[in-house]
């Protein structure tokens, strides 16, 4: 019985540092969110799922400790519904992220990104006019595109310079123009209209180099957005399937001890059953 209670109790003690990256990871996104991604109601639900973790494998170690019958068959069920909730949102991070990347462009070590190349229902919340305000003022507010200026020696740095950055998403498609657009590279973020515009793009004419516009207005923009949380999810996501996998495992190791400690409560010997075969009487003559 104290073998048991033992497994149950370091179960729920591995279970609890197993919550720290979940909670960890909506924390890490509630930054990015903060910094460029500004869709801050994503990663609650990580939160939430790793607090909830904590919070259970806390009780189920009590149990162990106290060989408390309800906290343990508590610790059961809804460490059960946590699970399948972290299973539902890795599958929802996936499905939501499954379409889009960036396009290469000749002679530039960037990403231009498309709105076009995304579609289901992350594309259309972060398109959608009402939600789109919201996001291109945290970015605007972010100053991201400002942090993308860079001198040497106090000068701006060079356009071939510029072309060999790898600039993140978010800086690529909402401060500077689309590079099929035509403009001349100035500083980082101010360019002008040289030898005309090219091709349909509505991009090309939503660019501003008023510093509270740029190309917050853009579609590239919002793709930008999308490319930077596919990226951030993917990274969580692929910490949230180990924890997964090592979840399960310990889940049903901790099911198995507290099966084991009802057979021991009701002096049932393991690998016997409780029904035992009725010896004959002896007869006496």
């Amino acid at each position: 019985m104290r073998s048991s209670n033992h497994l149950i109790g370091v179960v729920n003690f591995f279970t609890f540092l197993l919550s720290i990256p979940i909670l960890g990871g909506g924390i890490w996104l509630s930054g990015r969110a903060n910094n460029t991604d500004c869709l801050k109601f994503l990663q609650w639900p990580l939160i939430v799922i790793g607090a909830a973790i904590m919070v259970v494998s806390l009780a189920g170690f009590a149990g162990a400790c106290y060989r408390n019958t309800f906290l343990m068959r508590f610790y059961q069920f809804v460490m059960f519904l946590v699970i399948a909730a972290l299973l539902g949102f890795i599958i929802f991070a996936y499905s939501v992220t499954d379409k889009g990347s960036g396009r290469p462009v000749m002679n530039r070590a960037y990403l231009d990104y498309y709105l076009q190349d995304y579609s289901g229902w992350l594309e259309e919340r972060v398109a959608d006019q009402s939600y789109w305000a919201k996001i291109s003022s945290c970015i605007r507010d972010s100053k991201v595109c400002a942090r993308t200026r860079r001198g040497v020696n106090g000068v701006a740095e060079t356009a071939d310079m510029f072309y060999n950055r790898r600039l993140s998403p978010v800086e690529s498609g909402c401060c500077k123009p689309p590079t099929e657009c035509g403009y001349t590279y100035v500083n980082e973020t101010l360019w002008t209209a040289g030898g005309g515009l090219v091709g349909t793009n509505p991009d090309c004419t939503s660019w501003n180099n008023d510093q509270q516009q740029l190309c917050y207005s853009c579609n590239s923009c919002k793709a930008g957005v999308l490319a930077s949380l596919k990226k951030s999810w993917r990274k969580v996501s692929v910490i949230n399937i180990v924890v997964l996998i090592i979840l399960v495992i310990f889940y049903v190791a901790g099911c198995a001890a507290y099966r084991n400690n009802k057979r021991i409560d009701n002096h049932e010997a393991y690998g016997e059953t409780r029904m035992t075969k009725e010896q004959p009487s002896r007869i006496h003559i």
